[in-house]
């Protein structure tokens, strides 16, 4: 797995290898406004992830995610990860677990 020192140039790098769609995370679905499209947990794969600390300050940290739709669509997910994080059903949580 590649390692970034910052989160722009783990963008940068994923959307050259063709990760383009923006993706937004709800409760139990990504959503892609771009093409009006809603991802359920069955529907996506995350192919990798990447994990940033703020230096300074705990809320400044976040997760990169590279996901792949069943149907081909390549995008990235950035979440904050801290007690602040937005509320995920079950199942989301279990999908986007970092192994």
């Amino acid at each position: 797995m590649d390692t970034y020192d910052t989160l722009s140039e783990a963008i940068k790098e994923k959307q050259e290898e063709g990760y383009t769609y923006d993706f937004n995370l709800k409760n139990s679905y990504l959503e892609c406004l771009l093409i009006q499209e809603k991802y359920n947990v069955t529907d996506f794969n995350v192919d990798a992830f990447y994990r940033f600390e703020g230096d300074s300050n705990p809320d400044d940290s976040s997760i990169l995610y590279a996901i792949q739709t069943n149907s081909g669509i390549k995008g990235l997910l950035v979440d904050a990860y801290s007690m602040y994080s937005e509320a995920l059903s079950s199942e989301m949580i279990q999908k986007l677990t970092i192994r």
